[in-house]
């Protein structure tokens, strides 16, 4: 429901779950819009996501640098700093909503947006309930994060276009190195992604150019051991040379992961940490094949690689952040921004409003229609699809021939 009545108070903008390369444009998005605004009296960032929320740790936006803050865009990881705090049900328990209600009040804060993927959207929903089910008018907002790009609704997310980038330009380079001798090699490169398959798709991106990947497996589709090693032994036989994709989380029939990392841990959500497949294949192909074989993880680099960032995804992320303070000033509450997209005539992205309700906890997976019919590699239309996300370089500052990133004082309200 809309409210117009202008409402005076402060604004708080937390970060949470996995970085990106481009949340901090988001985050500039949020930060620069509200402390322009008349009706916002002050402007916080949560130290830590909602724990800083919990633990009364705001950071006074207003003292930063202005020229540290306009560096945000081109700054990878959390600025605000994140974390991965699930809070209950408020109908379960609400000691948490207590505090944060106390910690609003104290602050008269009457505006919240909160930068994260699906479990933040979640406790987005969460508080927005809790808010309007207390009586305390607060305008709750999700600002759109993840480069899994797996939220309901939005045509993709923030930070999704430049891991895509990121992954696509990597496979291209391995592409060439896998290439160099004389003798044949079997590379497989293992992408972010524990059930929809998004970001490995895209190093398909390359094959335009000659320079992609053989096959690709994504967890949309049920792995087979042996019918992967038969089409790596197919292509091997073709090409003296071999370059796989695959998502982390691809799974069998049985929904097994097939990496053997699955028991290492759990994050505080309950999700698997995946990791240490590629070298699992990799040695599944050497004992089938007896081949040179190299199995690349990219891990933690797909998501702050702030130097291959794209333009369009920066621009965008930093829309979302200011449509949804002005959204949220004019009246909105319970909402996430998200991205409605026409690629016909070019391309041309609008920002319009999902309810939490129903973005919250739901995975957008890849069709299963732009997977090829023998499951090993994407169709034209996913390559429509994802090549207008990855157009533009970023403005990244350099100084002594290497980034210069945001530097903030982090200065904490009383």
């Amino acid at each position: 429901m809309t409210n117009n009545k202008p409402l005076v108070g402060a604004a708080v903008i937390g970060q949470s779950g996995g970085p990106s390369s481009v949340i901090n444009a988001s985050a500039y998005g949020v930060i620069k819009t509200a402390l322009e605004s008349d009706c916002i009296t002050a402007v916080y960032g949560a130290h830590h996501g909602i724990v800083g929320v919990l633990n009364d740790r705001l950071m006074d936006m207003s003292k930063e640098d202005p020229k540290e803050l306009e560096l945000l865009p081109y700054t990878p990881s959390s600025a605000l700093g994140s974390c991965r705090y699930k809070i209950a049900d408020p109908d379960v328990d609400d000691t948490d909503y207590k505090r944060i209600l106390e910690v609003f009040k104290k602050h008269n804060v009457r505006y919240f947006f909160y930068n994260g993927g699906n479990d933040s959207m979640d406790t987005c929903n969460k508080i927005s309930r809790y808010m309007k089910k207390v009586g305390y008018e607060c305008r709750v907002f999700g600002v759109p994060k993840t480069i899994d790009n797996d939220l309901y609704g939005t045509d993709h997310c923030p930070g999704f276009a430049s891991a895509a980038k990121y992954i696509a330009t990597s496979v291209m380079e391995v592409s060439r190195d896998s290439q160099v001798y004389d003798k044949g090699m079997v590379t497989i490169v293992e992408c972010m992604g524990r059930h929809a398959g998004w970001l490995t798709a895209a190093a398909a991106l390359g094959n335009a150019a000659g320079d992609g990947p053989d096959l690709i497996y994504l967890p949309e589709i049920d792995f087979t051991m042996e019918q992967f090693l038969a089409d790596v032994k197919r292509v091997y036989a073709e090409k003296n040379n071999c370059l796989v994709a695959v998502s982390e989380g691809v799974h069998y029939a049985d929904g097994r992961f097939v990496s053997e990392a699955k028991t290492s841990g759990t994050d505080g959500f309950g999700h698997a940490q995946l990791g240490g497949l590629a070298a699992r294949l990799a040695d599944a192909v050497k004992n089938e094949l007896g081949v040179k074989v190299r199995g690349i993880e990219l891990s933690l680099l797909q998501r702050c690689a702030a130097h291959q960032a794209s333009l369009t995804d920066i621009e965008e992320s930093f829309n979302s952040g200011k449509v949804a303070v002005e959204s949220a000033i004019a009246g909105e509450t319970g909402k996430m921004v998200g991205f409605v997209c026409d690629r016909d005539n070019g391309y041309v992205c609008h920002y319009e409003l999902f309810d939490l309700e129903k973005v919250a906890n739901f995975e957008k997976k890849v069709p299963l229609e732009w997977i090829t019919p023998d499951g090993c590699h994407v169709t034209d239309d996913f390559i429509r699809y994802c090549s207008p996300l990855v157009q533009g370089e970023t403005k990244l500052r350099y100084e002594n021939g290497l980034p210069r990133f945001a530097k903030l004082k982090k200065v904490f309200a009383e």
